[in-house]
């Protein structure tokens, strides 16, 4: 784990702006797969007890997996829960940590950008083509395909501005602040996450 003297830093007030419009998209998210596991209930009930099935709850299932794994990335990344190796990482002198924690947060905004960038192709396409599911819902697929987009696009926005805090910290050689908010989450952050007393949830 990250050193417990990083923790010293206040809390990473980016991070702080960007948490409640990802935690409400990620929160909007767990509704929507509520909604979602009832109508799976009323499909395998309709199906058991009066031989009708609700058609395109597996099709329905695939948008919703997709859109909440888009969603969910930003709000991962503003609360540092994006898996981190640090074996070594935590062994190496606090300037060296800084800037691979730098290039990790500009790795990942260059990956967020692409990933957001793609999916815009994929909309377009959809729309150019006017594409329609080929499951008997015939849903025109820039619909579930937008969604998802704006998933990325979150992620992607997050990303690039987490990105260019991290890489103005440093470059004002503040690496303190560097290694507590752009490093893995250490012990007692972790503790307090589970604990939900985490600032940042």
């Amino acid at each position: 784990m990250a050193s417990l003297s990083d923790s010293r830093a206040p809390t990473n007030p980016v991070a702080a702006r960007l948490n409640p419009a990802t935690r409400f998209f990620s929160l909007l998210c767990g509704w929507w797969l509520l909604g979602y596991s009832l109508l799976v209930c009323a499909d395998l009930v309709a199906r058991r007890y009066f031989g009708v099935s609700l058609q395109g709850t597996d099709e329905i299932g695939g948008y919703t997996l997709a859109a909440l794994a888009a969603f969910g990335f930003g709000h991962t990344l503003v609360v540092r829960r994006h898996t981190r190796i640090d074996l070594f990482l935590s062994r190496m002198p606090a300037v060296a940590r800084s800037v691979l924690h730098v290039v990790a947060a500009l790795a990942i905004a260059a990956f967020a950008v692409f990933a957001a960038s793609r999916g815009w192709a994929e909309v377009a396409d959809s729309i150019e083509f006017m594409s329609v599911s080929t499951s008997p819902l015939q849903v025109p697929l820039w619909i579930p395909q937008g969604v998802w987009f704006a998933g990325l696009a979150l992620f992607g926005l997050v990303a690039l501005v987490l990105a260019m805090h991290a890489a103005s910290l440093l470059m004002r050689g503040r690496v303190r602040e560097v290694n507590a908010w752009y490093g893995p989450p250490t012990v007692d952050e972790e503790i307090a996450a589970e604990t939900g007393r985490s600032k940042l949830q």
